[in-house]
């Protein structure tokens, strides 16, 4: 028998003796316990070897971390939701019985205690039990106590573990859940409405990416989890809101990697009467407050790099970003063929049907991307690679569009909307030509879209935010899947 398989079969032994005593393993009678940071403070101006005076009795109530056992007393470590709290377990006080039955408890076990602070020795906060009853017994022993949790995958894997032994983990997911707090604040207090949008479209669109598909029987058609809501939340501006916003999933049928996940929460927000200037500026101000709200500065490092997020924001067209970052000269960007023919000497796989409008933009992923640390917001996207931005009235082969980038990564994406329904069909059928062997772009016009346009959009300027991304920012996470709760795994060999 291996190590693990012993300490199991411990585990279910003493659970059973447990159970032979008389013990509910699994009680639901411990109600309302007090929360340990709320204790704590009752222990700041108490003295070492002293109780508190008042003599009140305290009900706590969460996992056991640690455990110290002697002869006729131990200290253990209770963990609940905000912190830890040490307790004293003494036989003359406790019973016989009562510290017989508790000497078959484990690191794990979710327990109830009750009784009265004081101070050790050492001046730590304690409580000394009175009476203490099993809730939950764990039958699957936590990682050794010095060690913790390390190999990535299982962490992933077993999360439920992950976030009882790394008390980071649990702060991560806190602040993820106050971005996404804060953004409602932001944009609730500047008029926004929040919606909810089609999971499940008929005709997925609004990004270029393979969708998940599904078929639901009783419509007898096929749909597809989302993979944005863009085409969604313009038609609530064809509808008269004029500011409208939603903070949800979308789903997309793509490989796996440190920025990617299948499934992931993205926000789009959408106003009438505003340009992607205006957004650009909107963006700098909330995600700047959002940061200082979250850190307490504007300044963090991000893996080792420092990033200063205090606005202005630098900001260039594509054209100057190849050339103050990238290294190219005015020359070569002006001319076609020999941007495409810089691409391929790159290294750059292009399809027949590409343009030099695909070729600058690979090669500003290529050469400008990664070095891009500091807030840059990068513009004048080639209309070729832009198929739902209004075109830029003054140079047609470029759009209204910009992205945001921080730490070498995307976060955010906008421009300015088209809404002439006719340009917008003619690019709907380009994209659909140009598909070739590509999967991710899918064969199908969204006619509805259209017409919906074709009843008059007003002018507007939409963006969509990563906020797995920017959680990644604040909380400084090598990986997106350190800022999902549950990430998508390969299966688990033997399960």
């Amino acid at each position: 028998m291996d190590q693990t398989s012993n300490l199991l079969k411990q585990r279910r032994d003493k659970a059973n003796l447990l159970q032979e005593s008389g013990v509910n393993l699994y009680s639901n009678t411990f109600k309302i316990p007090v929360p340990i940071t709320d204790i704590l403070p009752r222990g700041e101006n108490l003295a070492a070897e002293s109780f508190e005076e008042d003599g009140m009795i305290y009900r706590i109530a969460g996992r056991i971390m640690s455990m110290r056992k002697f002869g006729k007393a131990a200290f253990f470590h209770v963990q609940d939701e905000t912190g830890r709290l040490q307790v004293y377990a003494k036989r003359d006080l406790l019973g016989d019985e009562e510290f017989k039955l508790f000497k078959k408890w484990d690191v794990g076990d979710i327990v109830g205690v009750r009784g009265r602070l004081f101070k050790t020795k050492t001046g730590e906060l304690s409580v000394e039990a009175s009476k203490m009853q099993m809730i939950t017994k764990s039958l699957r022993p936590l990682p050794e106590k010095f060690h913790g949790l390390t190999d990535v995958e299982t962490r992933y894997r077993q999360r439920y573990v992950d976030l009882i032994v790394n008390p980071e983990v649990r702060e991560t997911f806190r602040v993820r859940v106050d971005v996404i707090r804060l953004i409602r604040e932001f944009l609730t207090n500047r008029g926004y409405l929040e919606v909810e949008t089609p999971m499940m479209q008929a005709v997925p669109g609004g990004a270029t990416a393979k969708p998940f598909k599904t078929h639901h029987k009783a419509l007898g058609m096929d749909l597809y989890l989302r993979i944005a809501p863009e085409l969604y939340l313009k038609r609530l501006l064809v509808g008269g809101f004029e500011k409208v916003f939603e903070i949800n999933r979308n789903f997309r049928n793509e490989g796996l990697s440190t920025r990617h996940n299948p499934e992931f929460t993205m926000l789009e927000f959408y106003q009438a009467y505003v340009t992607y200037h205006d957004l650009m500026d909107l963006t700098e101000e909330m995600v700047s407050w959002l940061a200082h709200e979250i850190t307490g500065s504007m300044e963090l490092t991000y893996q080792g790099q420092d990033v200063d997020l205090s606005p202005p924001w630098k900001r260039y067209t594509m054209d100057e970003a190849l050339i103050e970052v990238g290294g190219l000269d005015q020359k070569t960007l002006s001319d076609d063929a020999g941007i495409m023919k810089l691409a391929k000497e790159k290294g750059i796989e292009l399809q027949p049907e590409a343009g030099p409008g695909k070729a600058k933009t690979e090669l500003f992923e290529l050469l400008v991307e990664e070095k891009l640390v500091n807030p840059t917001f990068v513009t004048s996207y080639p209309t070729e690679v832009s198929p739902l931005a209004r075109r830029n009235e003054k140079d047609p082969g470029v759009t209204d569009r910009f992205e945001l980038f921080i730490t070498g990564r995307e976060i955010a994406n906008a421009f300015s909307e088209l809404n002439d329904p006719d340009d917008q069909f003619k690019r709907f059928e380009q994209q659909i030509a140009e598909r070739g062997d590509d999967e991710e772009i899918h064969p199908e016009l969204d006619h509805d879209y259209i017409r919906a346009l074709e009843y008059g959009m007003p002018p507007a300027a939409g963006e969509g935010i990563g906020i797995d991304r920017l959680v990644m920012l604040l909380t400084d996470s090598p990986s997106i899947r350190d800022v999902i709760l549950f990430p998508h795994l390969k299966p688990e060999a033997g399960m």
